[in-house]
């Protein structure tokens, strides 16, 4: 689970909420998660039982020698809290069956996301940083048009499309409907029904790979494809159950 943010140069907001995330992932969820430094400073350990506090904190914090003599004494102190306090629970490799918390600079995430995309399963982020980052990942799998989104709550879940409104479309029977399709597969799995789920994201995926597809997927595939309008995608995808 990564933290995206802008806290190097917005200390005081986006910077405070990188903080609060770690804050309440190891507060609340201590059992089930790690931080990534944590996860540094337990490996180091784990590769050499005989590492020193010292070695430890230079294999975690670049040019640690050529910090102040404060600066080295704070980390060697979280590298003794982090000993003390969860050694015997995550240490000997069991934090790698837990839940993985980092952070990662917004900029960076939005060429991470596209070049290395394997590497990151949940962001956490504010509104802006989300807007421009889950743009990013939907032109990864085509565009908006095949973007699901969902907003889930303690007791209430609703489930949409991430683009807007598109009224230049309206009435033309040519919009990809992929975002809202997918948008009530995640519904149906968050009933629970994930045989219906399926059946409609094998259709999908049928659809696709057989090239019949709405112009904004078309104009994407090569040798050029002849475009469906929004209706005929829909009845290939019925067409795989």
């Amino acid at each position: 689970m990564t933290l995206v943010h802008k806290g190097n140069i917005m200390k005081y907001t986006e910077g405070a909420f990188r903080d609060w995330g770690y804050e309440l992932a190891v507060n609340e969820f201590r059992e089930d998660c790690i931080t990534e430094r944590e996860s540094w400073i337990l490996d180091n350990i784990q590769k050499n039982p005989e590492i020193t506090i010292e070695n430890n904190a230079r294999k975690i914090e670049p040019g640690f020698d050529k910090l102040t003599n404060n600066k080295k004494a704070f980390i060697c102190e979280e590298i003794k809290e982090v000993i003390a306090s969860i050694s015997n629970s995550h240490g000997d490799g069991k934090w790698k069956e837990l839940i993985l918390v980092d952070d990662r600079i917004a900029d960076s995430i939005f060429q991470q996301i596209q070049t290395r995309p394997q590497e990151y399963s949940i962001l956490a982020t504010l509104n802006l940083n989300g807007d421009y980052v889950s743009d990013a990942a939907a032109a990864i799998v085509g565009g908006l048009g095949m973007a699901p989104g969902a907003n889930i709550g303690d007791n209430a879940a609703i489930f949409e499309a991430t683009h807007g409104t598109a009224p230049k479309h309206a009435g033309l029977n040519k919009i990809n409907p992929g975002s809202v399709i997918l948008s009530g597969v995640m519904m149906l799995e968050y009933f629970g029904w994930d045989e219906a789920a399926n059946l409609i994201t094998n259709g999908l995926s049928q659809a696709i790979e057989q090239k019949k597809v709405t112009y904004d997927l078309a104009r994407l595939m090569e040798p050029k494809v002849e475009p469906l309008s929004c209706s005929s995608f829909a009845e290939e995808i019925i067409s795989s159950f």
